[in-house]
């Protein structure tokens, strides 16, 4: 009888350890944010809401405020193995498809509202899937990322104005065009060291939409917001290549809805805060100055080609129809 109880819990044994389990999958998502802001708060809460409706299979870990590495080195991440998910404008996804940057040509969207018209047509369905071919990754979503001002120390009214300003830029062309045309000294400094750059003098003015101002602190270290508004910017949720391949077709659903419903969110929380960031910004005592966009453009059309970044004046044409 104890042989035969014995045999039988061997047998179950071994008829447990050849049951595919539901193993449990961990994954990283990483971005630059502060845990303050809406990319993040939304991509934790999306982190738990995969976890859920994949009943647990996928475990993710999201990193915060460059925690993984710039946003260089998390989209090279990407293909490299070392990061899942990320969060990275189309200014980064534009090294690999560089038609898709043109997005950022200055002025290019009205507002907003232009932006998200924009996610929902067939010309960012083909951008997308440009990416897609050329870097293997996938974007799932978009993200309203904020409309970029500038900040300084010296007032600025006009594009004249800028004549010499030593400001921070992103290392990215595009971003750079603006300030270019205009005369300004651009220097590119890793988002984590902006603060400080400012405040020692290193530069003397950067740019970034209102919230990102407010929860990266530049105010602190800056006297003046230009509402140049010359970039409506946007994020992409990004999966690699590595993942994308391994998902079942219901999970690569439940990852992508859950994207999308966080940007969604993502996208309020930034037009709400944007909408009294102003009179936040007054109350602290800065002065903040509107601008004369068309002197701006004028500059820009007359300096900046969409050639030299890569960019096709076709889409920009597409884009400026889109209402």
């Amino acid at each position: 009888m104890k042989l035969h109880y014995a045999l039988a819990a061997l047998a179950a044994g071994a008829l447990f350890a050849g049951a595919p389990a539901q193993a449990q999958t961990k994954l990283k998502w990483a971005h630059v944010y502060e845990t303050s802001e809406p990319f993040h708060t939304e991509s934790v809460w999306a982190a738990e809401e995969i976890k859920k409706r994949s009943n647990g299979k996928y475990e993710i870990t999201v990193y915060p405020a460059s925690q993984l590495g710039k946003e260089t080195d998390i989209n090279q991440g990407l293909t490299l193995g070392t990061v899942d998910m990320i969060i990275s404008g189309s200014s980064f996804a534009a090294r690999a498809y560089p038609p898709i940057g043109v997005t950022y040509y200055p002025f290019i969207f009205r507002g907003p509202d232009h932006l998200l018209a924009y996610v929902k047509s067939d010309v960012f369905k083909e951008m997308a899937k440009g990416y897609e071919e050329k870097s293997g990754h996938q974007i799932l979503a978009v993200t309203y990322y904020g409309t970029r001002h500038t900040t300084s120390n010296k007032p600025i009214k006009t594009c004249a104005d800028m004549k010499g300003l030593k400001i921070r830029v992103p290392d990215v062309p595009a971003y750079l065009a603006m300030p270019r045309a205009c005369g300004a000294n651009t220097t590119p400094i890793a988002f984590a060291e902006v603060y400080l750059a400012l405040q020692n003098g290193t530069v003397e003015a950067q740019e970034n939409p209102l919230n990102t101002i407010d929860a990266k602190k530049f105010y602190e270290v800056q006297k003046h917001i230009i509402l140049t508004g010359h970039i409506v910017d946007h994020l992409n949720t990004v999966v690699s290549k590595q993942l994308w391949a391994k998902l079942s077709p219901e999970d690569r659903k439940i990852f992508t809805d859950v994207a999308q419903e966080a940007a969604e969110r993502a996208t309020k929380k930034i037009q709400a805060d944007e909408t009294k960031l102003v009179q936040v910004f007054k109350d602290r005592g800065l002065t903040v100055t509107e601008i004369d966009k068309a002197d701006f453009l004028a500059a820009v059309q007359k300096n900046v080609s969409f050639e030299q970044f890569g960019y096709r004046k076709a889409d920009w044409e597409r884009i400026q129809a889109i209402k």
